[in-house]
């Protein structure tokens, strides 16, 4: 075995793949995770930790794989998490814990992503859980929303003995693990299912098609139902548009709207009754992970796909992973390219996508470069349907019905970086109703923090 390697893992094939919605990673077995772990320094003072938003002990799960023990790996890893097998799928391991690996400087990394996903699998197919709160508090305590910053919240108060209800504004939990991550990545009915049925066994509530702002306010929750703190981790599910001609016209979807309807509901299932303008050609006008998971997808539905982004690929910011796994199924990307209008038929419909070549200044005090189009590069992309990747913003409702949330210039709700602590007292946010659209992992990071901050505030009140 090559030490500076990785042990490699095993994936459906891109050809194979690239028309069906079953896992594409297909994870470690015992024996390679076992192989995988032996890489691991066991370091003392662990840089891995420090790049992961919930501080998992990474040396210590790793080190019961490698002696056979998945169960005691497990354990290990659900005192810091509540989504094991979610993070082991779609955490950017690569720019967090793996990136500080110490067997990473003169070789690859280890596959901490991996063996986390092979713990957690592993106790799922052996009906292992994690351990049950013991203490219990006379405390009630509201989570808005179920995506990971609520799961994870709740999950940790509720260890801590707190009486947690989410609420949940759609008709089923989970959030963006749900609606926005499709079926080739995460799994809904094995995965997802399976970690929200381990947060409800610590006894944390779900209520659905409760619409927080319009079924019933914060302020109603805390002055009427006895909820005596409130964390809001309601997402950033509002898309945004470039504002060109012809975004109005049919055939034209935000990525939020065209990976809810694959999703949660289920149109690429031919037994479920949900309509979708599939395309023929598609065009995906974005860049980061939310246009590969909505390139991928419409490839799957019979498409051929284009990416449009108006950088090159080295700005790219989805993973790694998903822009080579997007190549290898065959998506073409169109780098340095912008569009300016969408063409429309009589009927209405998308024909077509007029574009400009695109190139990049020097870096600006960002750091990043700046793309300004070039003299005469006007060319059509001939699509019938656009999928606008641009990146989304918290809904107001929340902010609008609750009196004495501030919100910044990007409408996302104020709070403490450290706490989550808005500036309405008793009530805490965190994930991308605080920072934006960014990744699972840290929203639950921010989801961690602020339950300790609850703790804190609700001890420090008794």
């Amino acid at each position: 075995m090559d030490v500076l390697k990785k042990v490699p893992v095993r994936e459906q094939d891109p050809q194979v793949r690239a028309h069906n919605f079953e896992e594409v990673c297909l994870g470690y077995d015992e024996k390679e995770a076992k192989l995988e772990a032996s890489r691991c320094l066991k370091c003392m003072n662990a840089r891995c930790i420090a790049g992961c938003p919930v501080n998992i002990d990474i040396p210590g799960f790793i080190r019961e794989i490698e002696k056979g023990n998945p169960e005691g790996a497990y354990k290990v890893l659900s005192n810091y998490t509540a989504l094991p097998a979610v993070c082991g799928r779609v955490c950017p391991q690569e720019t967090q814990c793996e990136e500080r690996c110490i067997r990473g400087i003169k070789g690859e990394p280890v596959s901490i992503g991996k063996l986390e996903r092979f713990a957690a699998d592993w106790a799922r197919e052996n009906n292992i859980k994690p351990d049950l709160p013991t203490e219990k508090k006379n405390m009630k305590v509201a989570v808005i929303g179920s995506g990971p910053a609520s799961l994870t919240c709740a999950g940790d108060l509720a260890k801590l003995g707190y009486e947690v209800t989410i609420f949940e504004a759609l008709h089923e939990p989970g959030g963006v693990l749900v609606y926005g991550i499709p079926e080739f990545r995460l799994p809904k009915e094995t995965v997802v299912k399976t970690e929200i049925e381990n947060v409800k066994a610590l006894g944390v509530k779900i209520e659905t098609n409760v619409v927080i702002g319009k079924s019933i306010t914060i302020d109603e929750l805390m002055e009427e139902e006895g909820y005596r703190a409130v964390f809001i981790g309601s997402g950033a599910g509002l898309p945004k548009f470039m504002g060109i001609p012809g975004e109005n016209a049919n055939g034209v979807f935000s990525a939020n709207e065209y990976l809810t309807r694959n999703n949660l509901m289920k149109a690429f299932d031919a037994s479920y009754d949900t309509p979708i303008a599939a395309g023929q050609t598609v065009a995906v006008v974005g860049g980061g992970n939310v246009a590969m998971d909505a390139a991928r997808t419409a490839l799957r539905l019979g498409a051929k796909v284009y990416i449009v982004y108006r950088r090159s690929e080295e700005e790219l910011p989805a993973r790694v992973e998903e822009v080579h796994h997007a190549k290898e199924e065959g998506i073409i990307f169109k780098f340095l390219t912008n569009p300016t209008e969408i063409l429309v038929d009589d009927n209405g419909w998308v024909k077509g996508m007029k574009c400009e070549e695109m190139e990049l200044l020097e870096p600006d005090a960002s750091g990043r470069r700046r793309p300004v189009p070039r003299k005469d590069s006007e060319f059509e992309l001939p699509v019938d349907t656009v999928i606008m990747s641009l990146g989304t913003s918290p809904n107001p409702m929340i902010s609008s019905t609750t009196k004495g949330l501030d919100l910044n210039k990007y409408n996302c709700i104020i709070a403490d970086e450290e706490t989550g602590q808005t500036t309405k007292e008793g009530v805490f946010a965190g994930g991308d109703a605080v920072i934006g659209a960014a990744t699972v992992i840290l929203a639950m990071g921010a989801g961690k923090k602020a339950a300790i901050a609850i703790d804190k505030y609700l001890t420090d009140r008794q």
